[in-house]
């Protein structure tokens, strides 16, 4: 069984991710590993002898907080398997090359500042574009029991983002709400041609239709998963944010193209990012690993 990862850095909006990636863990059955990075030349034996006492103090602070990592985590699930590490590595690295081994990265949202990435806190933001499992972000909201899951769908490349929604929705046993927002009419015209004049009803029950049938075989392979459909017309990123307050976690997929990470990540999953009010969970377009 593939590990959850989880960050740890002792702020009060990691131990809520811990908190969340325990009772995750104790669900799927998987094992907890919580990952504290901390500078590198800390383990450099070389170091000045001017710089020891500083350097005994920071480890000892560094598994404090990895300590109390676990106790949340126990207290939480108290059978679950779970341990916890120091790495000398930057965190977003160290998260990364864990991931590659594991499931699911778990992490807190941080960052205080108001440019895009500081708001989120740039650790999140990395890991987000580059793990290649899913990653939930657990913002600083306090994650509460609303007993339904948010998927966004955007056709086929929702496919991952689809997989991991309905296996979570079927693990918790709730209901799950596939989202469909669009804002433009794509190619529904004559000739596969964009229309410049539009029945937004119209529009509206083609992209219902999109929505069903990209559902279907998920509905067939999770029977017991009870399902809701919502299509809206207007800014994905504003409507699933509404979205997000009504839910327990909101599951969206990237569709980046470019070399910048919001660009790679994809507007939609970069803006929910910032502005999403419950965990969120950005699926990669190759879909990571899953517990089936």
């Amino acid at each position: 069984m593939h590990p959850i990862i989880v960050g740890a850095d002792g702020s009060r909006d990691s131990l809520r991710a811990v908190g969340w990636a325990a009772g995750e863990a104790a669900l799927r059955g998987a094992p907890l590993r919580i990952v504290h990075a901390v500078a590198p030349w800390l383990y450099d034996r070389n170091v000045d002898s001017r710089l020891v006492s500083v350097r005994e103090w920071l480890l000892a602070g560094g598994q404090e907080v990895v300590g109390a990592a676990v106790e949340a985590a126990r207290a939480r699930a108290p059978d679950l398997d779970v341990d916890g590490e120091m790495v000398p590595a930057g965190a977003s690295r160290a998260l990364i090359e864990r991931a590659r081994d594991a499931s699911l990265v778990v992490i807190g949202g941080r960052g205080a500042g108001s440019v895009a990435g500081l708001l989120l806190g740039s650790t999140a933001l990395q890991v987000v574009t580059h793990a290649p499992v899913p990653t939930v972000v657990v913002r600083h909201v306090e994650p509460v029991d609303r007993g339904e899951i948010a998927v966004g769908v955007d056709g086929p490349l929702g496919d991952p983002a689809l997989a991991f929604a309905f296996e979570e929705a079927g693990l918790r046993g709730t209901r799950l709400r596939a989202v469909h927002v669009w804002s433009d009419p794509g190619a529904v015209g004559l000739g596969g041609m964009t229309p410049l004049v539009y029945d937004i009803d119209m529009i509206g029950a083609e992209h219902k239709r999109r929505l069903n049938d990209a559902l279907a075989v998920w509905r067939d392979k999770f029977p017991d998963v009870e399902v809701v459909t919502e299509v809206v017309h207007g800014r994905p990123v504003r409507i699933l944010s509404g979205v997000s307050a009504r839910c327990d976690l909101l599951v969206v997929g990237t569709r980046g193209r470019g070399g910048f990470a919001g660009l790679i990540l994809g507007s939609v999953s970069h803006g929910l990012l910032h502005h999403a009010h419950c965990p969120l969970a950005v699926v990669p377009s190759g879909g990571g690993r899953t517990t089936r």
